[in-house]
């Protein structure tokens, strides 16, 4: 049977509107005829893909370029002009507006032949929400695959009719040019062990050489970091409490030692308060850093150019040179918080992130059970911690157990989601001394913070100096 001629791809466009995809003969891409029928393919999904793209602006091109989505995988030749720009302007100036993509395709001269700024708003307006980004990626790569094996079967039913030579070699061309296709859609992962050793080794040998130091980021608290040696990198470390405790004061004081240690070099730190303002956590940074009553100063007793004044002022001009970043955006979900995290960290280097906290993140998708809400969240940022490498310290809320039994918190205390437990690998848990007055919630002069799982380390209880006035933890004094 002879095949239906190929299209070439002025002929597609000048045939077709703009922005729309290839005929009953196959696609427009450069593929081999389809024997009369159409190429597989969904123009829809490729259209919510970029909605999706267009959308958030940058999360849901990083998910592409993180699961190696090409412009080739686009089987209209618009879509896969729009997505070949998207992700130039994100790699360079994230994240992507609409406005500008249209400028960038008007100055190559591309913008007419997608079919102009209409296509764009109608591409861009397809669906609401990126929740499904995810699903449409693989679909068009699923589809793009399919397109590739017909390629390649229908070149290689068109060499069997015309076979000549050994057998073995034409087979094992055959087999390669169908692994070329496939290998696409596998990442590998998998690490010899001889490169396993060798990074094992180089850790192996700095603790040999450099016995008893911190290889993490030090928490600034001398008996937590002899546990846990620092933070270490692509870490998850859990800081948990009752409401009060003084979760957000012990993370804010683990900030500013990682940003401004007194030995060492500072580690660039981002904080996403979903709680708080960034003023309002300024405010508690800096008195506690000049060691000034919060107290006294809302009421109006701290007196321009007294001592306290004075150690306020030092305070904000040391913090002002710190590398601390403060994201107060409400309503985050996971992929959004990973994605300004990996733009920021592009920009400005970080070694430490923290969340506060993670029960106040919003779910991708609002319908499912909240126990699965808070399992994807917490693998998002178990992942975002393996990506950018670095310790991620997520706080996060104890049930009421503890508090009605009159006892210690444990790891089955995490609230709605066994997820939490499961992903980290530091748990610590914040608790009032257990000889502590029941009217505080925070002993005046101390507090327990218990290390309830530790994947390569010990774990047991430590004490904290905690200094109410000036809601700052310290280490312990007697």
């Amino acid at each position: 049977m002879e095949s239906a001629p190929y299209e070439s791809r002025s002929d597609f466009r000048r045939r077709r509107a703009p922005g729309r995809g290839g005929d009953d003969r196959g696609g427009p891409d450069g593929e081999m005829p389809t024997l009369g029928r159409q190429a597989p393919h969904s123009v829809e999904a490729e259209e919510y893909l970029l909605s999706c793209c267009l959308l958030d602006g940058s999360d849901s091109i990083a998910k592409c370029l993180e699961k190696k989505l090409a412009p080739a995988a686009f089987y209209v030749p618009a879509n896969r002009i729009i997505f070949e720009k998207l992700v130039e302007l994100y790699q360079t100036n994230p994240p992507v507006a609409i406005e500008v993509l249209a400028e960038e395709l008007k100055t190559t001269g591309q913008l007419d032949e997608i079919g102009g700024l209409p296509y764009l708003m109608q591409v861009s307006s397809r669906i609401p929400t990126t929740a499904q980004t995810d699903y449409f990626i693989e679909r068009v790569r699923e589809l793009h695959l399919l397109r590739q094996l017909i390629k390649v079967g229908t070149s290689t039913v068109e060499q069997c009719f015309n076979f000549q030579g050994g057998l073995e070699e034409f087979v094992d061309k055959i087999e390669q040019d169908i692994f070329q296709v496939t290998q696409e859609r596998v990442s590998d992962g998998a690490k010899s062990m001889k490169q396993t050793a060798k990074d094992a080794w180089v850790v192996i040998d700095k603790m040999m050489h450099h016995k008893g130091e911190i290889t993490g980021v030090s928490s600034g608290y001398k008996d937590l970091d002899a546990m846990t040696y620092g933070f270490q990198k692509a870490e998850m470390i859990i800081l948990a409490a009752r409401p009060s405790m003084g979760k957000t004061s012990l993370a804010l004081n683990m900030a500013e030692h990682a940003a401004m240690p007194k030995r060492g070099t500072p580690t660039g730190t981002l904080v996403f308060s979903l709680e708080m303002s960034a003023a309002q956590l300024g405010m508690r940074l800096l008195c506690s850093r000049g060691r000034v009553n919060m107290k006294k100063l809302r009421e109006g007793f701290v007196s321009q150019g007294g001592k306290e004044y004075q150690d306020l002022q030092n305070a904000a001009d040391e913090m002002s040179r710190a590398p601390i970043f403060i994201d107060d955006s409400s309503h985050l979900t996971i992929m959004e918080l990973r994605a300004k995290a990996r733009r920021l960290h592009a920009r400005h280097p970080l070694g430490f992130i923290v969340v506060d906290y993670l029960q106040l993140l919003s779910p991708t998708d609002p319908k499912t059970p909240r126990e699965q809400q808070v399992a994807e969240i917490s693998r998002g940022l178990k992942s975002l911690a393996k990506e950018l490498e670095l310790p991620v310290l997520v706080l996060s809320q104890l049930n009421r157990s503890a508090e009605k039994e009159n006892r210690t918190p444990k790891l089955s205390d995490l609230r709605e989601s066994g997820s939490i437990e499961q992903d980290a690998d530091v748990v610590l848990m914040l608790a009032r001394p257990r000889d502590a007055d029941e009217k505080f919630q925070v002993a005046a002069d101390s507090a327990e913070l218990i290390v309830a799982k530790q994947r390569n380390g010990p774990v047991g209880d430590l004490k904290l100096t905690f200094l109410r006035d000036i809601t700052r933890f310290e280490n312990y004094t007697t």
